[in-house]
């Protein structure tokens, strides 16, 4: 009966309509029933392994009386057809506690296995590598660190090869030990998911549909996936089970190894290399964290030990000199003036992060985020050797299902000169370029729209809040009065409300090529675009436009021809920046892992109870697999997004927050094992994936560190006010400014704020009252006074501290990005090791290939003379 259905031709199908009797039953794959063995991984024969599993809901069981085939039946069966006709051997079972579920087992043969390999050009053992290793200077220290690498017992170290892309007409030359054990189970799966997105379901004419996806949209399949091995938290039963994902689970994704190095050939082997070198990444990023974290803590504590003896802070403390210091109103008519000591307590917090601790902290970065790339391509090389990705090129990885099927137009191949199909048109690509453009430009303005709503409502709520936070006879804040400023509490909810509209679009954006290596990378370029406009607007705004455009009391500048734009406070925008970027990168993670954690686990959860499933140990495996959450299409790309744009905050704005390492770092130790826990105990086995290097990731994360110099460079000299200060220590603290003999930040408070003439208010902002008797105030700049014949104009100092900004940002720039040049060309992206056994696989492969070519020529040379001969 298999061999008559494998036989026929799929255009049969299609003009079948109605089906009875017999002829029924040979449309379908063999079916079995459950075995009442739930670990098994085999057909019911114990011999044919299971490569994939593909669910449907069998509509006879809903539409007992109607006598047709439905359109969802006639797909299925040109497709099982199809699939037969490939080679593929088919067996159907249904489900154990729901009738009209149907799961149709795939096993792929030897003869077809060896076909695909060759045509996916997979890689291979040849013969074990001789290479001998060179030994480790730090052996000695290996009864220590032993501790943290996962049991050698469980999972051991995994035997090295040299290795060459399968031939079949060369089976002798690979080193085949077990012919059922050759390919890997990631290996068939890969195979057999290539096929399925590839075997036809419809024909009509000369047009096809092919493809697993669009069945699965459609709702002809329910599912489609590769079977886990065994149970995450129970080994299997059956003989010879490697328990992968057992092993995984145990010394990987259980928060007990929280502390363990990651067992990442046992991750690349089971989940394949793409999962691999994103785990292999993300720990890589992870472990250099540690030493960012550890210096940027180390800054926090000067920073912290040392606000104490900070002269300016002490100044504006300083009853007799803060206290006395009266500063004009931030905003119109209703705010009122107000003492500089009322900000003593956010001065001492800001002396904690903006110090020179701060300074030589974030050149420290500017090179650690060098060293972190360079050291991560060294890395990434040992792995593409390892994993037999060095060679992988595009024309190795084959094209995307979703792109053959819409290959309608011809033209010429400008390298081979062969006509081929493509999916569009020069025009057609031009349309679809620019769509694609100005849908990210639409956004980019909405985020920018958002920003400008968020900017008016600082303004709105610093005028509230320093109408009731700074009046003297409101009752019930007392307690908090020194903490709580106009500027803090603006600062702690604008962020708030930014981190909400931040998350919102974020939903909405992600809710709107060739290969699928380039179709991820053009959706990487569009989606990281989009989210550094969106996570990263607002801190620049705080960082280089808040407080640079206000004016002075008697000339304010106005946002929109209404509100009044907002000042820093006193000692700067810094602390400001600080806040925005702890609250945006604290929530971010705390709701990526509740999201990540959460959400499946509920999913799940409810599956159960909504279908009253029984416990899992008596269910076959591939209906417990059915029962986890499904892989998102876009797979790892949420994932290194997320990873990215907090790489962003710990580069771009480190300056301003020493601390930002030591939060990523915490989070990461979170993220690697809540990770390796979702895709371990949550979601279905991923199908395999090829990859050399996380793509289009690599260069976008040289783009920021190349970025995080300038930003930095640029948030010491604009927005923090340590050039003002050294300018005064270094110049205006001694003749011929000042009166002091040595350098000293004494009066440097009073020197940076400016004098203003309360009677020179325009009608517009005066102040409606004042409890204070005095004819000046004071305001942050560096203006002449009242009186003096270029009053209000920037005096000498202006032109000193902007002439020392734009030195530091030019110095400090050239020294980094010379020293980044430097490492750059010193540290080699591939090692020396590697480089040998590269040489040493692609001899052997020569040797093999010669010698195949030299035997076949004997051979003929032989046939030939026994011809002449006779």
């Amino acid at each position: 009966m298999v061999q008559t259905y494998s036989k026929m031709t799929t255009s049969g199908f299609i003009r079948c309509r109605i089906v009875k009797g017999c002829f029924r039953k040979l449309l379908f794959c063999p079916q079995a029933e459950f075995n009442d063995k739930p670990d098994s991984l085999f057909f019911n024969d114990g011999v044919r392994r299971i490569d994939y599993i593909l669910v449907y809901e069998d509509e006879e069981k809903k539409k007992e009386k109607e006598q047709y085939v439905t359109v969802n039946e006639d797909q299925r069966r040109i497709r099982k057809a199809s699939l037969m006709k490939m080679g593929m051997e088919l067996e159907a079972t249904r489900s154990v506690i729901d009738e009209k579920l149907m799961f149709v087992k795939i096993h792929m043969p030897w003869d077809m296995l060896c076909t695909y390999a060759e045509v996916l050009h997979i890689k291979v053992p040849i013969q074990p590598n001789d290479l001998s290793s060179r030994p480790s200077p730090w052996n000695f220290l290996s009864c220590i660190t032993k501790k943290f690498y996962p049991d050698e017992e469980l999972i051991s170290k995994e035997t090295e090869f040299f290795t060459a892309p399968f031939e079949k007409d060369r089976l002798e030359y690979f080193y085949i030990k077990d012919q059922d054990m050759f390919f890997t189970p990631s290996m068939r799966s890969r195979m057999a998911f290539y096929i399925l997105s590839r075997a036809p379901y419809e024909i009509r004419g000369k047009t096809k549909k092919f493809g697993i996806t669009k069945l699965l949209d459609g709702g002809v399949y329910k599912a489609a996936y590769p079977l886990h091995d065994c149970r995450f938290n129970v080994p299997s039963k059956e003989e010879g089970c490697p328990n992968e994902r057992y092993l995984l689970y145990q010394e990987w994704a259980h928060p007990k190894s929280f502390y363990k190095m990651q067992p990442l050939d046992l991750i690349r082997k089971y989940y394949g290399e793409k999962i691999g070198i994103y785990f292999a990444w993300l720990g890589f990023y992870t472990i250099m964290l540690t030493l960012a974290a550890v210096v940027g803590l180390g800054c926090f504590i000067y920073g912290y030990k040392t606000q104490e003896t900070s002269t300016w802070s002490k100044e504006v403390c300083d009853p007799d000199i803060g206290g006395q210091i009266v500063m004009c109103p931030q905003c119109d008519k209703d705010c009122k003036y107000w003492r500089l000591n009322s900000t003593c307590e956010a001065s001492k917090k800001l002396c904690i992060f903006d110090n020179f601790g701060t300074l030589v902290f974030a050149v420290f970065m500017s090179i650690w985020v060098t060293l972190f790339l360079e050291f991560w391509k060294r890395y990434q090389a040992e792995l593409e050797y390892e994993w037999d990705t060095v060679e992988f090129l595009e024309q190795e990885e084959p094209s995307r299902p979703e792109y053959e099927a819409k290959c309608i137009y011809e033209r010429k191949n400008p390298v081979t000169g062969v006509k081929e199909k493509v999916p569009y048109t020069e025009c057609g690509r031009c349309m679809r370029v620019s769509i694609g453009i100005g849908t990210v430009l639409f956004w980019i303005l909405l985020i920018l729209a958002s920003i400008v709503a968020i900017t008016v409502y600082r303004l709105a709520a610093f005028f509230a809040f320093s109408t009731r936070l700074r009046n003297e006879e409101l009752e019930g804040l007392e307690p908090l009065k020194e903490y709580v400023t106009p500027q803090m509490a603006t600062s702690v909810t604008a962020s708030l409300i930014s981190f909400v509209v931040i998350m919102i679009l974020n939903i909405l954006y992600e809710r709107l090529p060739r290969t699928k290596t380039d179709y991820e990378n053009s959706l990487t370029l569009k989606m990281f675009l989009f989210q550094f406009v969106n996570y990263y607007s607002s801190c620049f705004y705080i960082a280089f436009a808040k407080g640079k455009a206000v004016g002075f009391p008697g000339q304010p500048v106005y946002l929109l021809g209404k509100y009044r734009n907002e000042e820093c406070d006193p000692g700067g925008c810094l602390i400001e920046l600080t806040t925005q970027l702890s609250i945006i990168m604290g929530g971010k993670a705390i709701w990526n892992n509740i999201q990540e954690v959460l959400l499946p686990w509920v999913k799940n959860v409810l599956f159960r109870y909504c279908k009253s499933m029984p416990s899992n140990s008596g269910l076959p495996r591939w209906e417990q697999d059915y029962q986890l959450q499904p892989i998102s299409k876009l797979g790892l790309f949420y994932e290194y997004l997320e990873m990215v744009i907090q790489f962003g905050f710990v580069t771009l704005f480190v300056a301003s927050f020493p601390l930002a390492p030591v939060l990523a770092l915490v989070n990461n130790l979170f993220e690697i094992r809540v990770d390796a826990w979702k895709i371990t105990t949550q979601f279905r086995r991923m199908v395999p994936e090829k990859a050399q290097h996380i793509g289009a990731w690599q260069p976008i994360l040289q783009g920021v560190a190349i970025l995080a110099v300038a930003t930095n460079a640029m948030i010491i000299a604009f927005t923090s006010d340590m050039i003002p200060r050294l300018v005064y220590y270094w110049s205006f603290s001694v003749y011929p400014y000042g009166d002091s003999d040595n350098h000293t930040m004494a009066g440097y408070i009073n020197s940076s704020l400016s004098i203003f003439n309360i009677s020179d208010f325009p009608e517009q902002s005066r102040p409606l009252s004042s409890s204070y008797n005095m004819a000046t105030c004071r305001y942050r700049d560096f203006r002449y006074p009242p009186g003096h014949y270029r009053q209000y104009e920037y005096n000498v100092r202006y032109w000193h501290v902007i002439a020392a900004k734009m030195a530091f940002i030019i110095v400090v720039e050239h020294v980094v990005y010379f020293t980044k040049f430097i490492l750059s060309y010193v540290i080699p992206d591939v090692p020396y090791t590697v480089k040998e056994q590269i040489k040493r696989e692609k001899y052997l492969t020569q040797v093999i290939l010669h010698e195949t070519n030299l035997k076949l020529v004997t051979k003929r040379i032989k046939v030939y003379k026994c011809i002449r001969v006779v």
